[in-house]
């Protein structure tokens, strides 16, 4: 009997970001992930309210920004399937979108994330964040002491340097209030099937997480009986703390399945 065919690597790989952050945040992870797939095509895509299109009212739920994205591939002529690799809020909407288009995915990288109704409100974002994120909401501080929090909560290994970047870019596209609202709301109010999405899936998470507490990955891969890869002293960041180890870990993943 001869042996299975290996399944196919995706052509194409979109990568999402998550809450009011936009695909500059990814630093250099794209060409770590390019590395590792030489043939692959590397697309990044913004949710409105978000960098380029933050003068846009962001969507008000998370299907909604999956539609986005997937209206955003057929836009720029990159046909399914895909690879998706996403974060935190990102992986909410490849969530969604793997749930009601699974034919479009080849497979799913789901990273920090954290999905109703697997995990309770304390877990899905630490009480201990909420007051700070108040704060920043409704009475901001200057741009780089929102942006040095902002890296303080979700990197672990990231150097101050970066603070340069992430200033700029706050200050030439700023998230407003009300759209840095509808994407908490979106998130909040998200259900996740209670069955995995049937596309090859991996869920990934950072052990040092401040923003999003672990368990939250630990609790979805035990629900869904998906393998699940921990960083050991990453945080909420991954792709910005440890990119080459997130890279070597998909690649694995997709060469040992």
């Amino acid at each position: 009997m001869s042996a299975p065919a290996p399944t196919p690597l995706p052509g194409t790989w979109v990568l999402l970001r998550g809450l009011m952050r936009d695909s500059r945040h990814w630093g250099g992870f794209p060409q770590q992930f390019q590395a590792r797939f030489p043939d692959a095509r590397i697309e990044t895509v913004d949710f409105p309210g978000n960098g380029l299109l933050h003068d846009d009212e962001s969507p008000a739920s998370v299907p909604s920004m999956a539609e986005h994205a997937r209206r955003e591939l057929q836009r720029r002529g990159r046909p399914p399937p895909y690879g998706l690799l996403a974060m935190s809020l990102g992986a909410m909407a490849a969530t969604a979108w793997a749930e009601r288009h699974p034919q479009d995915i080849a497979a799913a990288v789901l990273i920090n994330t954290s999905l109703r109704p697997f995990s309770p409100p304390h877990w899905r974002l630490r009480p201990a964040v909420w007051p700070a994120l108040l704060r920043m909401l409704l009475r901001p501080p200057a741009d780089r002491e929102i942006e040095r929090r902002i890296l303080q909560l979700t990197s672990r290994r990231a150097p101050e340097a970066v603070l340069d970047d992430w200033t700029a870019w706050r200050q030439r596209h700023p998230v407003t209030a009300a759209n840095a609202l509808r994407q908490l709301a979106a998130a909040a109010r998200y259900r996740a099937p209670k069955q995995a999405p049937p596309v090859p899936l991996l869920i990934v998470n950072g052990a040092a997480d401040e923003l999003v507490d672990p368990r939250c990955s630990a609790r979805l891969a035990a629900a869904w009986q998906r393998p699940l890869a921990v960083h050991p002293d990453a945080g909420h960041d991954l792709p910005l703390d440890a990119g080459d180890w997130l890279a070597d870990t998909v690649r694995d993943w997709l060469i040992g399945r």
